[in-house]
């Protein structure tokens, strides 16, 4: 059974004021339910310096719990390998792998603390070690938004366009993410933005979807790029019509010509921006007959959507239909008449 004293103690920081006689590795070690120990909660929460120094092994701050995860995985990840002794940051202890693949090195990129790894050890191929689906420390930092701590040496268009088993590259994760913005603008290039994923999603897919649009260099938001299908026949204007994000398209690229192009379904951004109830993000002067009633391939259209969706208070006042007064009620229960848009 475990210690609930020595835990509480690795995690306050109070490890110092017990009796030395109890900081023993075997009760250092000594799991809970999931498989930490108070050496994992000393190393999480930044107090391993008060781990007496002959504890502080190899052996030690490499035992993991059930998720695979060390004790000095935990420091690299909440930014304390500097409490870590410099002998046992060596790149053979810094690329053990947690039970999904991740090392004490993913774990300091995703914090942001790779200055903390001797930089003897950082190089070009260690900074793309793969976890086991695929992510590099890049990727990682992309999405924790520490991208800005790596040294430009390490960001080039080939690190930036490893992707992993999704096909996902380091800018389709910091897109997503939110993070482009630490990306020198030099490397946003249509190559490197245009890149697909296994389903042919682009970053600009990602963007879309995420709403980030706005962190994609304006001269990329062409009516091309905004209308690349996905291998399901998604494309980034119907991605931002869905997830009403299309006020992040510059005015001056919105287009009718965009607002009405089909995907592999025959539906318009229109038609998903009125599924979804973001008809309100889009120009009031796009929403007329011409547009709202444009079919998809199952004879459906962005006006019948709106009302069936709920949405009507989005369509301008002339397709809103009128209450029914109690006669119109009447004859519709009885059969004589329908209701409109029926």
């Amino acid at each position: 059974m475990d210690n609930p004293d020595l835990f509480a103690a690795a995690r306050d920081g109070r490890l110092a004021a017990l009796p030395a006689a109890t900081l023993t590795a075997k009760a250092l070690l000594k799991a809970n339910a999931s498989g930490n120990t108070p050496l994992h909660l000393a190393a999480k929460y930044g107090h391993l310096d008060q781990v007496p120094p002959a504890l502080l092994t190899a052996a030690n701050l490499l035992h993991k719990n059930d998720a695979g995860y060390s004790p000095l995985h935990l420091a690299a990840r909440h930014g304390h390998l500097g409490q870590v002794p410099a002998s046992l940051l060596t790149a053979e202890n810094l690329l053990v792998r947690s039970n999904s693949g991740y090392t004490p090195l993913h774990q300091a990129a995703a914090a942001g603390a790779l200055d903390q790894v001797p930089a003897s050890l950082l190089s070009p191929a260690l900074v793309l070690t793969k976890t086991d689906s695929g992510s590099t420390l890049l990727h990682v930092a992309a999405e924790h938004g520490t991208l800005d701590r790596f040294p430009n040496t390490y960001l080039s268009r080939e690190t930036l366009t490893t992707a992993n088993m999704s096909g996902e590259t380091v800018l389709h994760v910091a897109v997503f993410n939110g993070h482009l913005d630490q990306v020198p603008r030099a490397l946003l290039t249509s190559e490197t933005l245009l890149t697909k994923t296994a389903n042919h999603d682009t970053c600009l897919h990602a963007a879309a979807i995420a709403g980030h649009l706005d962190q994609i260099p304006a001269e990329f938001l062409t009516h091309d790029n905004l209308v690349l299908p996905s291998k399901s026949g998604h494309t980034p204007i119907h991605a931002a019509a869905e997830s009403g994000h299309l006020g992040q398209i510059p005015r001056d690229r919105l287009t009718v010509d965009l607002l009405i192009s089909r995907n592999d379904f025959g539906d318009t951004p229109l038609h998903a921006a009125a599924v979804e109830g973001h008809l309100k993000s889009i120009p009031t002067e796009f929403l007329n007959r011409a547009t709202l009633m444009i079919r998809n391939y199952n004879g459906g259209t962005p006006l019948g959507a709106a009302l069936r969706y709920g949405h009507a208070n989005q369509l301008p006042t002339e397709f809103i239909p009128k209450q029914p007064g109690a006669l119109q009620k009447f004859l519709y229960r009885l059969g004589v008449s329908r209701p409109p848009f029926g």
